[in-house]
């Protein structure tokens, strides 16, 4: 599942990808999760996925506080404030992460949303992530800190499947944004 939705990614021309990005930033700018909220724990997309920088730059505008992951060696994630595109490291991993000082992995817990990167989200919620773990270990903290925040995913529409494998320790997100716009899923009322 994971190769055919990262095919299919590396099949959407330049345009499409920007046109895409456009469409996602106006109806996530729009969510009232986002629009309360005073820091948002989120990341800086790289290559086929579709685009935050956009978003990114709008929400601190706006005046939100911006969290951006930090890939430790354990493959946990640090977090660091973003500043700014001109910010941005690109690390050898080929990720894009803020270059200043790291807040720590409990720093997620601050975090009124969580915009989270993904390949598929399935009817009931259920996101498919890379499989390395990161995020399931940064959810797993603001369960233990009774943090219940909203789980907002980016995809294209496409990438809204029927069924996505689940494993107990997997949270159903809030709502996809995709450019047509937002599904919400009510099994994750709450967060």
């Amino acid at each position: 599942m994971r190769r055919a939705v990262l095919d299919a990614r590396s099949g959407r021309t330049p345009d499409e990808r920007q046109e895409a990005e456009r469409a996602l930033l106006t109806h996530a700018l729009g969510l009232p999760e986002l629009v309360r909220a005073r820091t948002v724990a989120g990341y800086a997309a790289i290559g086929t996925e579709p685009g935050t920088r956009s978003l990114l730059e709008a929400l601190r505008v706006r005046g939100a506080r911006v969290l951006l992951p930090v890939l430790r060696a354990d493959h946990d994630l640090d977090w660091a404030e973003y500043a700014g595109a001109d910010g941005l490291r690109r690390t050898p991993h080929g990720l894009l992460e803020p270059a200043g000082p790291g807040l720590g992995v409990d720093a997620v817990t601050e975090a009124d949303a969580v915009l989270l990167p993904g390949l598929a989200v399935d009817r009931r919620g259920v996101r498919l992530g890379r499989g390395g773990g990161s995020y399931d270990r940064a959810l797993a903290r603001l369960d233990r800190a009774g943090r219940r925040v909203p789980l907002l995913l980016l995809l294209y529409p496409d990438e809204i499947v029927d069924h996505v494998p689940a494993e107990r320790h997997d949270r159903p997100v809030t709502a996809v944004v995709t450019p047509r716009g937002v599904t919400r899923f009510p099994s994750a009322a709450g967060g």
